[in-house]
């Protein structure tokens, strides 16, 4: 039972974008580890980009500077 957590910055991911990644990394585990499709769990967490760091940055402050 192979969990997925993708976890992407809340910045206007569509509803068809997430269930690419859905698709895909569902498709990913089947292939590789030989998982069964409706026993494999993906879930989308979207980060406030305020909730984000890199170094020592949020990525609100990262974005704002290009």
């Amino acid at each position: 039972m192979p969990y997925i957590n993708i976890k992407v910055t809340k910045e206007g991911v569509t509803k068809e974008q997430k269930q690419a990644l859905i698709s895909g990394a569902t498709q990913l585990v089947v292939s590789v580890l030989n998982k069964v499709p409706s026993t494999t769990f993906v879930v989308i967490d979207e980060v406030d980009t305020d909730n984000w760091g890199i170094g020592y940055d949020q990525v609100s402050t990262l974005r704002a500077k290009k």
